[in-house]
């Protein structure tokens, strides 16, 4: 027997069509009785509703897109775990995009393949695909980029501030040639949190040396490399800490120290991002700042379905970060004798 259909189950139930149809969609304008024996009959019937049919029909597909050029690390294993139990939670489904070429993302969204799109700012989405979204109403959130429109909106970091605390902490334990490494040039998240910790060397009047700004690019090899490099190439310049852009490069830097034989944080101070759940475990537990990495997946679909309802319209919603103390930093030791 082939696959039932609606016009078996009105036929079986003795019914039109269009009373099956409302059975099946709860719509209040049955008798009872009558509701009940058409359900009944179609679970006796093993209907599967064409659920396709009714989505195109109300322009709808109850699914939502993330894209993204990557999700590997833990800072993704947490976001994307929290948009998806929020997703369904809201009724919907999470396609999840992987892709280097944006007109991947800018395919799905404006050929309507998903109601509306979470977007992870790395794959330069630029000025003139914006507009477009917006001239299409498109829905979208972005999660590493300022954005604001009746139909997007953003859900980000305040990397400024943390950056800036970050380094303040540090210069707070006596640390004054504090490095940075950042992530990407292109992404919000690196370049706000090397603003500030720029602002805050500034503002302590401590000279920011050129060559304490290293490429660690959120990755933990990228960051052992660098920091390795570094040690050959400038040993009279180690720095008293460095402040990483996120907790995989902080470990990668932790790792590239102690191969040098260095000890963390007697001799150098080590500070991260994220607060990712290797942070506490790790030797020695870092000491970093907390990100709400599940908040911002959480807050970002609710954005994105309220658009999407046309219950709001869109914002900036901006997540403030908090200082963990744990054991990679340090009062400052002096080290004078060690060369």
């Amino acid at each position: 027997m082939g696959k039932v259909t609606i016009k078996d189950v009105a036929r079986e139930a003795g019914v039109s069509i269009s009373t099956v149809s409302n059975a099946l969609n709860d719509v209040d304008v049955l008798n009872p009785a009558t509701k009940a024996h058409v359900l009944k009959v179609a679970e006796r019937l093993n209907y599967v509703p064409n659920l396709n049919g009714k989505l195109l029909k109300s322009g709808e597909s109850k699914m939502l897109g993330f894209f993204t050029t990557s999700v590997s690390g833990p800072y993704f294993y947490v976001l994307v775990e929290a948009m998806a139990r929020e997703c369904e939670k809201l009724g919907y489904g999470l396609n999840i995009v992987v892709a280097k070429d944006k007109q991947v993302i800018l395919s799905n969204i404006l050929g309507r393949r998903v109601d509306g799109g979470i977007i992870f700012e790395d794959l330069t989405i630029d000025e003139k695909d914006v507009a477009t979204m917006e001239k299409e109403k498109v829905h979208a959130v972005f999660l590493d980029r300022v954005m604001k429109k009746d139909t997007m909106g953003s859900v980000i970091f305040d990397s400024y501030v943390a950056g800036y605390e970050a380094t303040k902490y540090l210069i707070s334990l006596g640390h004054k040639k504090i490095a940075y490494i950042s992530g990407m040039d292109t992404m919000y998240d690196s370049v706000q949190r090397q603003e500030g910790y720029l602002a805050a060397l500034k503002e302590y009047q401590l000279e920011m040396d050129e060559n304490y700004l290293l490429h660690g690019y959120f990755d933990e090899a990228s960051t052992y490399n660098a920091v390795k490099s570094f040690i050959h190439l400038h040993p009279e310049k180690l720095p008293d800490a460095f402040l990483a852009g996120n907790d995989v490069s902080a470990i990668g830097c932790i790792k590239a120290l102690k191969s040098e034989g260095y000890q963390i944080p007697e001799d150098i101070s080590v500070m991260g991002f994220d607060d990712i759940e290797l942070a506490k475990y790790f030797s020695p537990p870092l000491t970093t700042v907390k990100n709400q990495i599940a908040r911002q997946g959480i807050l970002a679909i609710d954005q994105l379905v309220q658009m999407i309802q046309k219950k709001e319209k869109g914002k900036i919603q901006k997540l403030p970060g908090e200082i963990i103390v744990r054991h990679s930093s340090n009062v400052k030791i002096d080290r004078t004798n060690r060369f």
